[in-house]
């Protein structure tokens, strides 16, 4: 898709939405013009997501669910957030501990999980939230009041990562994609980066310069693995961020499970020959596509994940790559048909029927999202990994 074909496709901004968005262009354009004329994509991503105010995780705009730009699997439905809790209770009850939820959305994964755990009769310890964006985190507050007090009580919100160590469970449901990416394209024989550049006009555009050493590696180290080249015109991305963000994890885990959610692929199907554009995506009020530079500030930008380079990183990092699998054999595999089979009535049996298809269909959700399961001085794979071994796809 052109970036013109994505800018005609898109809904009109708002008043407030363009002021948004132009304020932050302006910043963007000042730092760009501040570094001689180029940044990294890397940089520009995280701009436009976390500029302090400005960037689109960092102000006020409604983001998750019906009136926002996409939907999350515990927005989607709450069998999602109960077949979670029946993976989480088994690991609570051998480390006892907390979870931590790292960026938690709206809040509604959170409140259906200990509903559900205290229905099981596993209950944290403590329940904390790590959010990044203050208007979530006051979404999340507004969402979990409605928990009863001796659940409410359990819930904190964190601004770093705990001291001490987590003894439980720690949660990331599509983290991962946020995580902002390098880019490199295949050009005249040889690897460029491909950064942010300013039009005459002031436009951001593509903008190809020599690969630092970190990214040079990075691709080398793919090439080599993969055993074949890149093509000519050949475009991807590389998450360098991944491993300081899991080596971080790693070390506030003391025992216990590291379980992360998003869509993405091993790293032979990422940088498979016939994926010639890459996996970068935005998202504006339910509207997919891949240009970054339009509505900066007011659109998600993602790219999907390499799963082979979660794996390495947190092996590397002292876990043990307990399980990998897709969502709906995970969802399968922790009660998801006894759920809608328990339903009161027909008419709410065919509801939860409706939102567990939208769940594990492989043209829905349940291909495309993977679970994987990192863990520490647990005994065996944790609930959920049971029908489905992806691991020695990685």
């Amino acid at each position: 898709m052109t970036a013109s074909a994505a800018r005609s496709m898109l809904p009109p901004l708002s008043a407030d939405e363009r002021a948004h968005s132009e304020a932050l262009a302006a910043e963007i354009r000042a730092q760009v013009s501040a570094a001689g004329g180029w940044i990294s994509f890397e940089r520009f991503m995280e701009l436009a997501l976390y500029a302090p105010g400005l960037g689109y995780y960092s102000a006020g705009s409604r983001k998750i669910g019906r009136g926002g730009d996409f939907v999350t699997a515990p927005q989607m439905s709450d069998l999602f957030s109960r077949c979670l809790a029946r993976s989480c209770a088994q690991v609570l009850k051998d480390t006892g501990g907390e979870i931590l939820e790292l960026g938690a959305g709206t809040g509604r994964m959170a409140e259906v999980l200990l509903r559900e755990l205290a229905s099981l009769g596993v209950t944290p310890a403590r329940y904390a939230i790590l959010e990044v964006s203050a208007d979530l985190a006051a979404r999340q507050r507004e969402q979990l009041a409605a928990l009863p007090p001796q659940l409410l009580e359990r819930v904190v919100w964190l601004e770093r990562l705990p001291e001490p160590p987590v003894d439980g469970v720690i949660l990331a449901n599509e983290v991962l994609d946020a995580l902002p990416c390098r880019r490199f394209v295949h050009q005249d024989g040889r690897l460029r980066e491909l950064g942010v550049s300013l039009t005459g006009a002031g436009d951001f555009q593509d903008s190809a310069a020599p690969p630092d050493t970190a990214l040079a590696l990075a691709c080398a180290a793919l090439a080599d693995e993969l055993g074949t080249g890149f093509a000519e015109g050949y475009i991807s991305e590389v998450c360098l961020r991944v491993e300081p963000w899991l080596a971080g994890l790693a070390g506030c885990l003391t025992r216990g499970m590291l379980l992360l959610f998003d869509y993405g692929l091993p790293r032979r199907h990422y940088y498979h020959a016939q994926r010639t554009r890459g996996t970068l995506r935005c998202h504006f009020r339910h509207r997919a596509h891949d240009d970054p530079y339009v509505n900066v500030g007011v659109q998600d930008i993602t790219a999907w994940v390499d799963f082979t380079r979660v794996a390495e990183v947190g092996t590397a990092a002292g876990l043990e790559l307990a399980g990998f699998t897709s969502q709906a054999a995970f969802l399968m595999a922790t009660g998801l048909e006894d759920l809608v089979a328990a339903a009161a009535d027909d008419l709410e049996r065919a509801r939860l029927a409706a939102e567990a298809r939208r769940l594990i269909m492989p043209d829905e959700m349940g291909e495309a999202f993977k679970a994987v399961a990192l863990t520490r001085a647990l005994g065996g794979a944790p609930p959920g990994f049971e029908l489905q071994d992806l691991r020695d796809l990685l």
